[in-house]
């Protein structure tokens, strides 16, 4: 079999989870693609209503617009409510699909995948980690659409509109874009700290929650406090400091947006006045405004988009990783399933939990128990008797020698 059989793709893999969803999946871009149109148009028809005002029309061509702009607004919010609706429920199902998956392909490991990833470990990714690819996904499928549309088409109807006024878009996206990159950049490496810490977070709660006799017996209580509270606060300083580097995006958002509103006011203004509004009108001016507005504020969603899906990207990396390991433990064909008797047989086992490990869990093993005898195993806390007990049932496999059931 070659290596693509035995390993699907990433994107096939995940793809494969939006299984009965496909319909609110395709709707999503559908609804979104409408409202994008209609909002886009808008500032277009209000730019003309502004010019017929300015030419002296009646008050039935101002309802006649009004009425136009109205039901393009209901019909924008329906496109809008419709594409939300249809990406939470495509999300939710991707996210429910997948969490089943990863479940399911849990059952499947052996012991040793179990040690390999930690209970915590594969709590976090089956929470925190699908969560964040449940985000992204919704944002691939709504906000990826709607913002590079908005962006291409705000700025073919801002060209229409404004034509050469337009050409400032061209000194403030390159600045908004490299600086909203910088700060993505800058935020990424705390962001993916965080996940390793959520590890340790879980661990903390799980291992206070099981062992909680242990933890009241030997009076361990503020000792446990400590520990958890040093974990959450790590993750609350990587937190801090990536959301930190990440509110610089307001008010670099917000430069751009008010010089091009103020380069534009100026220009425009002049141009007006200059040309008695056969160049430009009051009408072309709003649409301007409106537009850059609409640009800027799709390369900030933009921004967050590449944030989100950078940020899972990590997440995507610890699933797959769940959904690639293969267990250790592997049955021959025609594997025997019913036993004659209950007799054990150990020869000459050896044992131990990696195969990195130096030393050897139990070593040399010989022993012999027949159907119906009762055995016990004593030692001391460490010397291996649960290991050797986990090997009857084959938990764990020998690592040399055989241990036979029933012959």
């Amino acid at each position: 079999m070659s290596k693509k059989e035995k390993k699907p793709s990433t994107i096939r893999r995940f793809a494969s989870c939006i299984g009965e969803y496909k319909v609110p999946t395709i709707l999503t871009p559908v609804f979104m693609i409408g409202e994008v149109g209609l909002e886009v148009l808008m500032p277009f028809i209000t730019a003309d209503l502004i010019s017929e005002i300015q030419h002296g029309c009646g008050l039935d061509v101002i309802v006649k617009y009004g009425i136009t702009l109205f039901v393009m607004a209901l019909l924008s919010l329906g496109c809008g409510a419709a594409g939300g609706y249809t990406a939470s429920k495509a999300s939710a199902g991707f996210a429910k699909n997948l969490r089943y998956k990863i479940f399911d392909k849990v059952q499947t490991f052996s012991f040793e995948s179990i040690d390999k990833f930690s209970s915590s470990s594969l709590v976090t990714r089956m929470t925190t980690d699908i969560n964040n690819v449940q985000m992204s996904f919704m944002m691939i499928i709504r906000s990826a659409i709607r913002s590079p549309m908005m962006f291409i088409f705000a700025i073919l109807m801002a060209f229409l509109k404004g034509g050469k006024l337009a050409f400032t878009f061209v000194i403030v996206i390159p600045v908004l874009v490299f600086g909203l990159i910088l700060i993505a950049k800058k935020a990424m490496p705390a962001f993916h700290a965080v996940f390793k810490k959520y590890d340790k977070m879980n661990e903390a709660i799980e291992e206070n929650v099981t062992a909680m006799r242990t933890v009241k017996g030997f009076v361990r209580e503020d000792y446990e406090k400590n520990k958890f509270e040093n974990a959450a606060d790590s993750i609350r300083r990587e937190f801090t400091k990536a959301e930190r580097i990440v509110a610089f995006n307001n008010p670099l958002m917000n430069i751009c947006l008010y010089f091009n509103m103020v380069f534009i006011l100026a220009v425009g203004s002049k141009l007006i006045i200059g040309s008695q509004g056969t160049v430009l009108d009051v009408g072309a001016l709003s649409a301007l405004i409106t537009y850059g507005v609409q640009v800027l504020m799709s390369l900030m969603m933009l921004s967050m988009i590449y944030v989100m899906i950078t940020l899972s990207i990590e997440s995507v990396r610890r699933i797959g990783e769940v959904l690639d390991e293969e267990s250790t433990l592997r049955s021959p064909e025609n594997a025997v399933e019913v036993i004659p008797d209950g007799s054990i047989d150990f020869e000459d086992v050896g044992f131990k939990y990696s195969a990195k490990a130096e030393r050897f869990a139990l070593s040399d093993i010989d022993l012999h128990i027949k159907s119906g005898e009762t055995i016990g195993i004593i030692g001391g806390t460490g010397s291996s008797k649960s290991t050797l007990i986990q090997l009857i049932p084959r938990l764990y496999d020998a690592t040399v020698g055989t241990v036979k059931v029933g012959g």
